[in-house]
């Protein structure tokens, strides 16, 4: 009905500006015809009475002076005539007056351009024995403009026969300024044109709207036919063309406005009546849904509102606590003196709940207590008052239950803790003593066999070096104790060259038995690096004879290791620098399904590994800082690369004056 109601309002609106607009335009269209007719009744009575001005002047002289004065007054008294001739019977002229007003019309180009058209005018005259009037046509002038012209011509008869003519030459544009009224042009515009609507002479206003009005009149002259156009550019028809229009439409669009807004507003409530139903529903759904109570209070602690799971978590249905005020009936009886003097307090407005709410405990109906996590806020109503306050309480006896339980499980876990430690230190200690171990049974062997030959000057060495081993298998137990207990191990700047110095005997006497070529490549001036020296060395042991161990299973021919170190800048302006180390074997490589596990603990190819080697020494590297990572090495065998952080400055000097003082202590003894 409000559509309908819209659109009828609408199309009577519409029907009556548009009949008010056909009756305007039908009214200028009728001023204008009337004005157009007009506009050329005037012209048609100047014309005739120009006619009989120049009969009066042919019949009363006949001296040509006399005569160029009586034309040059006429002249001057009518702007329109641009020229007056005097012509024999043959057309030859006798006497000229030119128009005051303008230059000689035919200076530039002459007369004889427009012989012809004359001489048809006057041969009309002749036969008519009256004024006829020759085609329009077009004169340049000196400026460079032009203007449209016509002749009159009137013969002259005496006793019956022909004397002469007298020629005048009318300016189109002048016609229309001088014998067209005033009135009429000073808001339209009016034209002569030819019959297929080309335009000759203009004269009036501009055009200043944006819909024209146009009327036509006939002006049929003997000898020429010319179409005289008025044209009216106001920005008509007005849309309202009297008062009692204006009034109807001023109430039509006024009842149409507030129409809309009527529709408008009554969508608009229907609109919130149906959000705030599907909000009321929406928050209904979601607050039954909740395991956390919530309850509302006003200023003077009443409870407003309880949703079903505080109803569920006290045991009292809603009825029995909406309305009821202090003290509430769950709260233990022992504690509600207590409870009484912090909601007084509470309700004053003087102290604020802790943001992340405090304990409680609360009784149910049937008399079992419980513990609560209380949350509370104030209650803001929309014009920004408080109103109340409210509350979320959430059920926390399972998790003091959980935490009970939680915290006898982490005792046991300490437990079992030192026990996986105890086995952790006796893997590792199993893993890292065998290859010095080893070495000092090697040693020792080779003494026995220096004994028996009674080569004592190498003898020395050899002993040298199992005392050497034995001390580096006590630094391999105390840095494995300390790796174990997660205690920072004891880092000193140290030279790269002397990390690889230090594992090269034990490298080269492993290499010399599986004929194994080692090659170390080291530049000179590389950075001291920060780290647990024991530690690192045995990282590169571990490096160096798993590459050694894997190309003589895989029984190269041209076994080869390399062990190489190079300055490592991660990137321009980086605060840390690394020194990166690489060991490089020739042997087949790393498989698809060893890589996936290859620092997995536990894990070995090996048949009498255990699993822990690169497992340790990637942890041994990750503590340091640096990283340990493989990739294959093109055409054959693979690269371990493991990066340390380079030492401080003041370190570092302190370390080279060590040395430097160890080393004239030692030239001195």
């Amino acid at each position: 009905m409000w559509v309908l109601l819209l659109a009828l309002v609408a199309a009577l609106l519409g029907l009556l500006v548009w009949l008010a607009g056909r009756y305007e335009a039908s009214h200028v269209q009728s001023n204008l015809d009337r004005d157009a007719a007009a506009a050329a009744a005037d012209i048609r009575a100047g014309l005739a009475r120009n006619a009989q001005s120049l009969q009066a002047l042919q019949s009363s002289r006949a001296d040509p002076q006399a005569w160029l004065l009586d034309a040059a007054r006429l002249l001057r008294e009518q702007r329109e005539w641009l020229r007056i001739e005097w012509r024999d019977a043959q057309l030859n002229p006798l006497a000229v007056a030119e128009t005051p007003y303008l230059m000689p019309v035919f200076e530039r180009l002459g007369r004889p351009q427009a012989q012809q058209d004359l001489a048809l005018a006057c041969a009309q005259a002749r036969r008519g024995g009256g004024p006829a009037y020759s085609a329009s046509y077009f004169v340049p002038q000196a400026d460079g403009l032009g203007m449209e012209v016509m002749d009159l011509c009137l013969p002259q008869v005496q006793s019956g026969e022909l004397t002469g003519y007298v020629v005048a030459t009318y300016s189109l544009s002048e016609i229309l300024a001088t014998m067209v009224g005033a009135q009429l042009t000073r808001s339209q515009q009016i034209s002569f044109n030819e019959a297929d609507g080309t335009r000759l002479a203009l004269h009036g206003v501009k055009q200043r709207g944006n819909r024209t009005f146009q009327s036509q009149q006939l002006l049929d002259l003997p000898g020429n036919t010319i179409v005289l156009r008025m044209e009216s550019w106001r920005a008509v028809p007005d849309l309202f063309p009297n008062v009692l229009t204006a009034l109807v439409t001023a109430m039509s669009i006024t009842l149409v406005a507030v129409l809309s807004i009527l529709v408008k507003d009554v969508r608009r409530r229907v609109q919130v009546e149906h959000d705030l139903a599907d909000a009321l529903a929406f928050r209904k759904a979601m607050e039954d849904s909740l395991v956390t109570g919530l309850r509302a209070r006003d200023l003077e602690g009443r409870i407003t509102y309880v949703n079903p799971a505080f109803c569920d978590m006290v045991g009292f249905s809603a009825e029995e606590l909406l309305g009821r005020s202090l003290p509430a009936p769950y709260w233990p009886p022992e504690l509600a003196g207590e409870y009484q003097t912090r909601q007084e307090v509470r309700l004053t407005g003087q102290h604020s709940p802790p943001r992340n709410g405090f304990e409680s405990v609360f009784m149910r109906k049937d008399g079992s207590r419980f513990p609560v996590l209380i949350i509370e806020a104030p209650l803001i109503n929309a014009q920004g008052a408080q109103t109340g306050w409210m509350s979320a309480f959430l059920d926390i006896s399972e998790q003091r239950r959980i935490e009970e339980l939680s915290r006898a499980s982490q005792e046991r876990l300490q437990a079992t803790a030192r026990l996986a430690t105890v086995g952790e230190m006796a893997s590792l200690l199993s893993h890292e003593l065998n290859q010095p171990l080893a070495a000092i049974s090697s040693y020792a062997t080779g003494s026995l066999n220096l004994l028996r030959a009674g080569d004592g000057e190498n003898l020395e060495g050899a002993l040298q070096r199992i005392a050497q081993q034995a001390e580096r298998a006590g630094k391999v137990i105390k840095s494995v104790h300390d790796f174990v207990r997660r205690r920072d191990q004891d880092r000193e700047p140290t030279s790269p060259q002397a990390l690889v110095d230090a594992v090269m005997p034990l490298v080269t006497l492993q290499a010399r038995k599986l004929g194994v070529s080692v090659v170390t490549r080291l530049p000179a001036g590389l950075a001291r690096v920060m780290c647990d020296r024991t530690m690192v060395e045995q990282v590169l042991l571990n490096l160096a004879r798993n590459a050694m161990q894997a190309m003589d299973e895989a029984r190269v021919l041209r076994p080869s290791l390399t062990i190489q170190a190079r300055a490592v800048n991660p990137g321009e302006g980086a605060a840390k620098r690394w020194v990166e180390f690489s060991v490089i074997d020739v042997g087949p490589g790393i498989s698809a399904q060893v890589r996936q596990q290859l620092f997995t603990p536990f894990f070995t190819t090996k048949a009498e590994g255990m699993g822990l080697g690169l497992s340790l020494c990637r942890t041994v590297v990750e503590q340091h800082g640096g990283a340990l990572v493989f990739e294959p090495h093109l055409p054959q065998g693979t690269i371990f690369r493991f990066t340390l952080p380079v030492a401080e400055a003041g370190a570092e000097r302190t370390a080279a004056a060590a040395e430097h003082t160890a080393a004239n202590a030692a030239d001195t003894a």
